[in-house]
Order: structure tokens, then C-alpha cells, then sequence
């Protein structure tokens, strides 16, 4: 190893090593520091019990258990001051900026889906100052989610609607670099009525775009829910995905608590050359310090291929 290179990694390992040996000391299993296959992305208030609120000390802990990427849906409200803590912090420790929510969603009413200029105008303003988000905390995604649907309208025409306000977004986000990847929803367990719901759906809309800035976000954990058949859906809609995030079903917990072969999913992923970041927007299934455990643990066995 060269010396500028040692001389990094125990820059980088040292704020951590009293958290990383408080959960070697509560655990009978081996939790190593190294880098898992995949590019998972824990999220704020995962592993509290170990770290507390600290924003840099949960960064460092996530850094330390071989994670190199975090996720954070509500990075837009933060402060302008807290963001640029977390983006240093994330520059110092190498790690990756995953996903925030990009806009205003509306999930008891229609939001892209009906055409309102007002409301189009009101998401496209939000899409602004997400991208000046995206620059301070050097994000390359940001969630879009079009909103409920319009009884008053037929699909196709939704669809339409849909389709271009978010060519519109992806004027505005393409010189930067960024990408907004859409989520569909399940509308058993937790959003129904939502338009975008499915897969082949999301991937129809993407294609319709037509923008290196408009993606999928494809969320395992909604997706068995609503059509299952994950992998063969990955393959088909492969050329327009651009983000993953998973949780178990049911419960929405770590991988292993529920149906879903998360060994067999990603080791998939991994296979097709996936070298993005999968989203943890999942609960954990035991609280306190065992818990947050037991979550690294799950990630280490179905990276295990």
C-alpha cells in the first residue's frame, strides 16, 4: 500500500472505530468493514441505537460496516447548512449520495396526472430547487412520484399529461447531470390510488420521455406486491433502470424476514454489471442495538454470492 494511501484509510477509519467495536462486542457473528458487492444505502435513523441522532457519527458508523452509500428522502427540507455537512462528510469517507424525494407528491390527489397547469407549474419549480440540491449534496437521482390518478380521465390521457410534464423536468435536469427516477407504488399495503403502479408502466413512460434524466426507480419491495416476477421484469425493463430499492414483504423489513430470495435478486443485479446504488427503504424488524445487527447481518448473507 502506498503511504498517501495508508495514511487515508486510518484517516477515514479512525472517527468510527468506537462504533464499529460497540457492535463487534454485541454480536456473536463476524461484521466486517469491507465493502459489500452491491452499493447498498442505508438511510438517517437505521442504526440509532449504536450512533444516536449525530448526523456524521450515523454516516461513519454506515461507512464503517462496509456500506458506501446513504439514502435520505427528506434531504431537500434540510438545511442548506446540514447538507453541506452530510455532502462532506460523504466526500471524506468516499460514500455516494442516494435518492431524496425531488417534489411536493400528491398522494390523496391528483399532482402531473390531470394536466392543471398550476400544478405542473408547482412541480416543475420544485424539480429547480431540487437540482440545486442534487449539485450541494453531489446526488445523482431524486425520486419522482406523478401523484394519484384523475377518475374524471382516462388512462391514456394521464398518461399523456404525465409524459410531458416530465420532459419538461428533464430539460431542466439534464445539464446537470441528474437523473429523476420514478417510483410505481403498490396500492395494496400502502398507497392506493396512485397512477404509477407497475413496471411495464413505468417503463412505457420512460421510453415515451426519452431522456438520459428520467429513469426507473424500481422498488422490489412494491413490486412483489403488485405483479411479483421480479427478475424477469429487471430483465425487461433493464435499459431503464436507474436505481433500486428494496424491503422484504411482508412487513417491509431486511432482507430475509419475508418472501422474497433477496440472495437470488441480487445476485442478478450484480451479474447484469448494476453498479448503482440499492436504496434500505425498509423498517427494521427488531428494535435496538440487536436489531440494527441483525439488519447488517441480513445484508452480508444476501450479498453472499
Amino acid at each position: 500500500m502506498k503511504r498517501r494511501d495508508f495514511t487515508k484509510a486510518a484517516a477515514l477509519a479512525a472517527p468510527g472505530a468506537a462504533l464499529y467495536g460497540s457492535v463487534m462486542a454485541g454480536s456473536n457473528s463476524v461484521l466486517t468493514s469491507d465493502p459489500f458487492k452491491l452499493n447498498y444505502a442505508p438511510h438517517f435513523g437505521m442504526f440509532e441505537s449504536h450512533t444516536g441522532k449525530d448526523i456524521v457519527d450515523q454516516i461513519t458508523f454506515m461507512h464503517d460496516h462496509g456500506f458506501r452509500a446513504i439514502e435520505d428522502n427528506w434531504m431537500k427540507a434540510r438545511p442548506v447548512e446540514e447538507q453541506q455537512k452530510i455532502a462532506d462528510t460523504l466526500e471524506r469517507l468516499d460514500m455516494r449520495m442516494g435518492v431524496f424525494v425531488a417534489h411536493e407528491i400528491g398522494w390523496s390527489k391528483p399532482n402531473l396526472t390531470n394536466g392543471d397547469p398550476e400544478l405542473r407549474e408547482k412541480f416543475l419549480s420544485d424539480i429547480r430547487e431540487a437540482a440545486e440540491v442534487a449539485k450541494r449534496v453531489n446526488a445523482k437521482w431524486m425520486t419522482v412520484v406523478p401523484g394519484h390518478v384523475d377518475l374524471s380521465l382516462e388512462m391514456d390521457y394521464q398518461t399523456a399529461n404525465v409524459v410531458e410534464s416530465l420532459r419538461m423536468a428533464s430539460e431542466i435536469l439534464e445539464p446537470y447531470g441528474v437523473v429523476m427516477v420514478l417510483e410505481s407504488l403498490n396500492w395494496w399495503a400502502n398507497h392506493a390510488g396512485q397512477f404509477l403502479t407497475k413496471i411495464p408502466q413505468a417503463y412505457q413512460i420512460c421510453r415515451a420521455v426519452n431522456s438520459p434524466s428520467c429513469k426507473i426507480l424500481f422498488d422490489i419491495y412494491h413490486q412483489q406486491i403488485t405483479e411479483g416476477n421480479i427478475i424477469p421484469n429487471i430483465d425487461k425493463a433493464w435499459s431503464e433502470i436507474g436505481y433500486f430499492q428494496v424491503g422484504d414483504n411482508p412487513g417491509r423489513n431486511e432482507p430475509g424476514t419475508g418472501e422474497i430470495n433477496y440472495l437470488n435478486v441480487f445476485r442478478h443485479i450484480h451479474s447484469k454489471g448494476f453498479t448503482g446504488i440499492v436504496g434500505m427503504e425498509h423498517g427494521n424488524s427488531m428494535k435496538g442495538k440487536e436489531g440494527e445487527t441483525a439488519v447488517i447481518e441480513a445484508y452480508r448473507k444476501s450479498d453472499a454470492f
